[in-house]
């Protein structure tokens, strides 16, 4: 039973991590996508018209691909984890087949008309299509977020006669307070993956000398719309969610910050490695008093660290929730400054001719797909060893009837299927960038 306890969470860590590559790109590149058809309205210019249309045709492929690797995960609730469905499906199924039924139609029906609609529909007809992908996308996300932030802190539930979970109010679900800032902070995730990447494929083009009108478009709209989400998701929104764990999950605050012991003038470790038999952290780079602030706003306030705890309550792989906690707010750092440093030649009309910092803006696609995985492990690791916070324990809510081996069966098929999408996905988007937008026009963009 612990081997398939292991397989079924590492099955499942997988293909959610396989899965999310491709959300976060669709739901940044909705709001994107939207920004570059007002653009086109509003300056009557059709080079902000194939701008939105080339990057329609990587939502496309990116949505098909989100889709294929989504689907699996669904099944998984009921074949691998059971007696979790058989417990929590009153509650989580409702935002589950809201997320299927409503989000997902509104999404796939509009990009459908966004796509080969342009000329029935007119320029604004085309524009609100774009609207409502985005709402769409954006709808589906929270739907997804809040059926998270249920089983980080569970609200509107009753308990039935069997011991299940039942939904006591429906509004109390979707307003569940824990959701409001977790939805926000992963919404800027996807805006800054969405940035990054625009910015990227626009530093291509102008340090390859081709479609440059085009690049110059994206390197602006990316790197505005970069910076702006990578100071939001710090502050407010990653400092209020912090708040929020040290309010509800006290044990998980700690194990993200690696204090071991209870202090008053914490202070925040920026470099160090846990030692989990020493329980402390070796070589520590910190600043005094600094988590105390962060987290109470005082200075010498008391952090609980996580000898306050019983030990069977301390997440059960520290390390790993250690480092995914600091990488992601280190690559969240790394990003406003690279982002404000673009701004500001941006500003001065030195970006587009400042080559060490477009080949920065291109080699750095992969590191907001890093900091989103990071930061999605770092919610989910903390919330161990429970399944749904304080109601169930992850190890109670596999299913009991399937083998280790099945299981690992299963995982290492995913792994050959998910290898031979990824690679479709690549050809796709990378045949798709190097085609280019549309025909290229004479008039620099400043």
């Amino acid at each position: 039973m612990e081997d398939a306890f292991i397989i079924n969470r590492l099955q499942f860590a997988f293909t959610i991590m396989f899965h999310y590559i491709f959300p976060q790109l669709t739901m940044g590149l909705g709001l994107l996508i939207v920004v570059l058809k007002g653009l086109a309205l509003w300056k009557g210019d059709q080079r902000y018209n194939e701008s939105a249309k080339f990057w329609a045709k990587i939502f496309a492929v990116n949505f098909a691909m989100g889709v294929v690797t989504g689907i699996p995960m669904e099944f998984q609730f009921g074949t691998n984890w059971a007696k979790f469905s058989v417990f929590a499906g009153g509650v989580i199924g409702q935002t589950l087949a809201m997320e299927g039924v409503f989000a997902f139609f509104l999404e796939s029906s509009f990009l459908g008309l966004f796509l080969f609609g342009e000329k029935k529909l007119g320029q604004v007809g085309h524009f609100i299509s774009a609207v409502f992908v985005f709402l769409g996308s954006w709808l589906s996300g929270y739907l997804i977020v809040a059926t998270n932030a249920w089983m980080q802190h569970p609200v509107a539930y009753s308990t039935a006669a069997d011991g299940s979970v039942q939904l006591a109010s429906f509004w109390g679900l979707l307003l569940n307070p824990w959701a409001g800032w977790q939805y926000a902070h992963t919404m800027l995730g996807s805006v800054i993956t969405a940035a990054f990447v625009m910015s990227a494929v626009g530093a291509y083009y102008l340090l390859a000398n081709r479609n440059e009108t085009h690049g110059k478009i994206f390197l602006r709209v990316g790197v505005i719309a970069g910076l702006i989400a990578s100071v939001f998701s710090a502050f407010p929104t990653g400092d209020i969610q912090g708040k929020n764990v040290a309010k509800h999950q006290p044990v998980t605050l700690a194990a993200m910050e690696g204090l071991f012991e209870t202090k008053r003038g914490a202070e925040l470790v920026l470099i160090g490695q846990p030692d989990m038999d020493k329980l402390k952290i070796d070589n520590p780079l910190h600043i005094p008093r600094m988590l105390s602030f962060l987290t109470y706003n005082r200075w010498k306030a008391e952090v609980k660290g996580l000898d306050a705890f019983p030990r069977e309550n301390w997440p059960d792989n520290i390390p790993l929730l250690y480092y995914a906690y600091h990488i992601m707010v280190g690559l969240g750092t790394i990003f406003i400054a690279i982002m404000a440093a673009a701004a500001f030649l941006l500003w001065r009309r030195k970006l587009y001719s400042t080559r060490w910092l477009l080949w920065i803006l291109m080699l750095a696609v992969p590191f907001p797909y890093i900091a989103n995985t990071t930061g999605w492990m770092t919610a989910d690791l903390g919330r161990q060893p429970w399944l749904v916070y304080g109601l169930m324990r992850t190890v109670d809510g596999i299913s009991p009837t399937v083998s280790a081996g099945n299981s690992l069966f299963t995982l290492i098929g995913f792994m050959g299927m998910y290898t031979l999408l990824g690679l479709l996905f690549l050809f796709l988007v990378l045949k798709t960038v190097f085609q280019g937008p549309g025909s290229a026009h004479g008039e620099a963009v400043n």
